[in-house]
């Protein structure tokens, strides 16, 4: 997304949505008067989910004003982890692992299914407006790979059919339900098979 894209997509004002005002005031709670910019983080996280998957500038400035710390400290929170998304990602956030486990376990095809469905090119938004993608390194679900993670939801153990339908779920704002794709009820490794007398995984 180009930079002129970015600031025409920045809302002018941000403020907690009467429900996220409450769980801001228990996240305080939390931490002692002197350190409530420790706060920071999941005010960022609270403002990133309200506000469709991205955090605006005016959000930064609204969470630096309830801290009372400097804008520019905010923003440099935000600006270090990739959890955060500075620019529109879409409603429904794909991102998909790429690190080897899932690799050759075909994660690639799941690549070219978001290419197909979702946009061409990384970070662009659908045409819908609802949806975007990207590559990411390890996510942690090695054992249930191909995986994907939208928004904070896993979905895992897939192949090309039930990626397909998960991807076109979320394109028609009806997301299918997270979890294994396989029935796996943990992420143990396969069921061991006795052959010969011996463990066969």
């Amino acid at each position: 997304m180009s930079l002129k894209k970015v600031h025409d997509e920045q809302p002018k004002e941000f403020k907690f949505s009467i429900g996220n005002l409450k769980k801001a005031e228990e996240i305080l709670k939390r931490y002692p008067e002197k350190n409530k910019k420790s706060a920071v983080m999941p005010f960022l996280y609270l403002a990133q989910k309200q506000n469709d998957n991205w955090i605006p500038l005016s959000a930064m400035k609204y969470i630096a004003n309830l801290l009372s710390m400097p804008y520019i400290s905010v923003y440099e929170v935000a600006t270090f982890y990739t959890m955060f998304n500075l620019a529109p990602v879409g409603k429904h956030f794909v991102q998909v692992c790429t690190t080897t486990p899932c690799l050759i376990r075909g994660a690639n095809k799941i690549v070219e299914l978001c290419k197909e469905k979702i946009s061409l090119k990384e970070n662009e938004v659908s045409k819908k407006g609802n949806c975007s993608w990207m590559e990411v390194e390890c996510l942690g679900a090695c054992v249930s790979a191909p995986m994907i993670q939208i928004n904070e939801n896993y979905y895992e153990d897939l192949d090309e059919k039930s990626a397909r339908e998960i991807i076109d779920s979320i394109l028609n704002d009806k997301p299918l339900k997270p979890g294994s794709y396989r029935g796996r009820k943990n992420t143990s490794p396969e069921k061991k098979q006795l052959v010969n007398g011996e463990n066969h995984a």
